[in-house]
């Protein structure tokens, strides 16, 4: 893998603004991010994407015959390990929401002791049992007391309606999980990090900005999704387009305030076809099939709130973090990792940008062997001691 020092110097290019969109491509991006899936070329948007129901979500994945996926380089997304013990965990955030969580500790940790410990967090759209709990796992059989969570309004945890974009929430549930662990015993309250995979790389972000509890932050395949959702990937969205999708959200609100059906966007999508672009493919390979599917989510979000997104700005006053470390792993070939080059350009001076050979955006949820474990073990040691 490659790594990059604080002291060198990233360089990036952009492409030219995208193409003028159909009412369908308005709600592909207005998806952007948002369960990442494909972001504009997009978190995952099809003509499914705006699905509406007249009750809640769009009803999850009943998962018969599911096609095994590509398990190349180790793909092992639901690994468990003999070495570590889990527990479910419920805890409050401050707006009183329970927000469910999953405690790993390592079978051999002296809990006479104070150990280091850590809050992973999964992509965005997705659950925790999705890449999070791999990450944990692997981290504790390191030695960590870790924890992966569903942020609010997804899998178990609470929030209505289900599948909202709340950045502001997202971040607070990193807060009331660091809560949460400084009341165990057997954890150092001085040594408790965070990490964010994929959209949950800029939540863990925003969270670190304004809790000084969080002492380390990693981030994997990061979106930034508010720039994912105001500019496009590679900048590749018109202001008009976006004045586009805010128009449309707005004309939801007024139908949904009147009764109407909950509309949603982006996500996945459901079926591929001939059409489908190559960032589509590759969620879909790991959602929509045996590799990564979890029957907890559509990774659809609601349209009339996905666009909370644009307010959303991680990385501004990133540099305010240090110096508390941060690192930033991304794949040499992931469509994303324009996000973290931004994100190391702007931090503070204790930073590190680790690109992974070969790599893409979504192989870095679940293929252990692309995924710098050791790289991970070895910042957090250093800087959790």
């Amino acid at each position: 893998m490659n790594t990059t020092s604080d002291t060198a110097r990233q360089t990036m290019t952009t492409a030219p603004a995208g193409r003028s969109l159909t009412r369908r491509g308005l709600i592909r991006r207005a998806g952007v991010g948002a369960a990442v899936l494909g972001v504009l070329f997009s978190t995952g948007g099809t003509s499914a994407a705006a699905q509406a129901s007249t009750s809640s979500v769009p009803a999850a994945h009943a998962a018969p015959n599911l096609p095994p996926g590509d398990t190349s380089n180790g793909a092992d997304n639901f690994y468990t390990s003999d070495q570590v013990t889990v527990q479910k965990v419920s805890f409050k955030n401050q707006y009183q929401m329970n927000v469910a969580g999953n405690l790993f500790v390592p079978k051999n940790v002296n809990r006479r002791t104070k150990n280091p410990a850590m809050v992973v967090g999964h992509p965005m759209g997705a659950v925790k049992e999705q890449s999070a709990n791999l990450y944990a796992t692997k981290l504790a059989e390191q030695g960590f007391v870790t924890m992966s969570l569903d942020l609010s309004f997804w899998g178990k945890s609470e929030g209505r309606p289900r599948n909202a974009v709340s950045p502001d929430i997202y971040a607070e549930d990193f807060s009331a999980a660091v809560d949460f662990l400084r009341t165990q015993n057997f954890v150092d309250k001085e040594r408790i990090g965070a990490l964010g995979i994929c959209g949950s790389g800029s939540f863990v972000i925003s969270a670190a900005k304004i809790d000084p509890r969080i002492k380390a932050v990693a981030t994997v395949s990061m979106y930034d999704m508010g720039a994912a959702s105001r500019d496009g990937l590679r900048k590749s969205l018109t202001l008009q387009q976006r004045k586009d999708i805010l128009d449309q959200a707005a004309q939801q609100r007024d139908v949904e305030f009147a009764g109407g059906p909950t509309a949603y966007t982006s996500g996945t999508p459901e079926q591929l076809n001939e059409n489908s672009t190559a960032i589509e493919r590759e969620f879909y390979d790991f959602y929509r099939t045996a590799r990564g599917y979890s029957p907890n989510t559509t990774t659809h979000p609601t349209l009339t709130s996905n666009v909370k997104f644009m307010n959303f700005y991680p990385f501004a006053d990133i540099e305010t973090i240090s110096p508390r470390p941060i690192l930033f792993i991304t794949g040499e070939k992931a469509h994303s990792r324009e996000f973290s080059e931004a994100a190391y350009r702007l931090a503070g001076d204790a930073k590190e940008l680790v690109i992974v050979p070969g790599a893409g955006h979504v192989d870095l949820y679940d293929r252990v062997n692309l995924i710098p474990f050791d790289k991970l073990t070895s910042f957090f040691r250093a800087n959790l001691k």
